[in-house]
């Protein structure tokens, strides 16, 4: 099977969650045997469609315009058995970029009319091949991909050209965190085999795409995680971009939105068979106490005072900040007596020990 995979989006490896989700498509795909070319559209040349229907008169089947779309992209589009289109959410639909890419197809179609019993149609001048459909987007609810959905069938309602799947990831913006690693390399994996399903029968099982489409994350936890990072980005004067590069941390702002980050800034592998509860007690400008217990695979938060804390941290709220956001280096600030620290600094060095050596 010879596939062509286009990603519409404008962001690079790394940033990008569509190329993310679209590499273990295609990696799924070669196992299967498929030979895949990926085209980022980025790197592409492509003008506007002009609406001048010249490629329906003077020269058919061949767009006027010289650029990387008649010259190179839509002559790999029609040599191909199956075309992967990638595309962020932008606005509940494809961005522009996609949407270019698909208007440039006008030299495919005839100018005449055909009408089924639903609508009418241009006929094809060449074989449109079959169609998948990726996107991904921030907000958590599956309902934000209708509109692109409702489009597609629109779009493929045409007895010559076909939709084989549609691939949809909402929440896609925590792909690139080690905090829901589990969920995340499933929801991969789960990618890459229906990759592998496509090839092999041009379809994806209805388990694939429950386990692509899973939940990670609670609405409630995304919508305040989100806030507090864009307020940061924000209040430190960075983009986003730049945000994820210097791996910054959102900053908390309250008590109650510090003990729902602080269990993923904890290493509860640390903890043995022991539970081990570790005491904030704030003054400055958050003043109030809260405390986490701490077992292995499982930290609880709650407010208040416990009665046997094994660690007990006394800080200024902004001064903590500081240290968790990265903003101020927690040794120095503790020899500075900054704050206080009452227990096993040992332990508290270990608990705050991320997977890749950094604290």
């Amino acid at each position: 099977m010879k596939v062509l995979a286009v990603n519409s989006s404008p962001r690079s490896s790394g940033q990008s969650k569509t190329e993310l989700m679209l590499e273990y498509l295609v990696d799924g795909m070669r196992d299967a045997g498929a030979d895949v070319e990926v085209v980022h559209l980025r790197k592409k040349k492509i003008r506007n469609c002009l609406g001048c229907f010249i490629c329906w008169t003077k020269t058919p089947g061949k767009c006027v315009q010289k650029d990387d779309m008649t010259s190179e992209l839509l002559p790999k589009v029609l040599q191909s058995d199956l075309v992967v289109y990638a595309t962020p959410l932008y606005f509940h639909t494809m961005n522009s970029m996609m949407s270019t890419f698909l208007e440039r197809h006008l030299p495919a179609a005839l100018p005449f009319f055909q009408q089924n019993e639903a609508k009418t149609v241009h006929p094809l001048r060449q074989k449109i091949p079959k169609a998948v459909w990726l996107s991904v987007c921030g907000f958590p609810e599956d309902a934000e991909f209708d509109m692109l959905s409702a489009q597609l069938h629109n779009l493929y309602d045409h007895e010559d050209v076909e939709l084989v799947a549609e691939i949809y990831r909402p929440a896609a913006e925590v792909l690139t965190t080690t905090v829901f690693k589990d969920k995340v390399e499933d929801i991969l994996d789960a990618t890459r085999q229906a990759g592998r399903e496509l090839t092999e029968s041009l379809s994806i099982s209805t388990e694939t795409i429950a386990r692509i489409k899973q939940p990670i994350i609670e609405r409630s936890f995304l919508a305040t995680i989100g806030n507090l990072m864009w307020n940061t980005c924000i209040s430190e004067g960075v983009t986003l971009k730049e945000f994820l590069d210097k791996k910054m941390v959102p900053r908390p702002d309250s008590i109650e939105t510090f003990m729902m980050i602080m269990p993923y800034g904890f290493n509860s592998q640390v903890v043995d068979d022991e539970e081990v509860i570790v005491q904030f007690n704030f003054t400055g400008e958050v003043p109030g106490s809260c405390y986490f217990t701490i077992q292995k695979d499982n930290i609880q938060a709650n407010s208040g005072v416990s009665s046997k804390p094994t660690l007990t941290v006394e800080s200024p709220f902004e001064v903590w900040m500081d240290i968790i956001t990265r903003k101020a280096d927690g040794q120095q600030m503790l020899m500075e007596q900054r704050y206080k620290v009452e227990g096993d600094l040992l332990l508290m060095v270990q608990l705050y020990q991320r997977e890749n050596g950094n604290e």
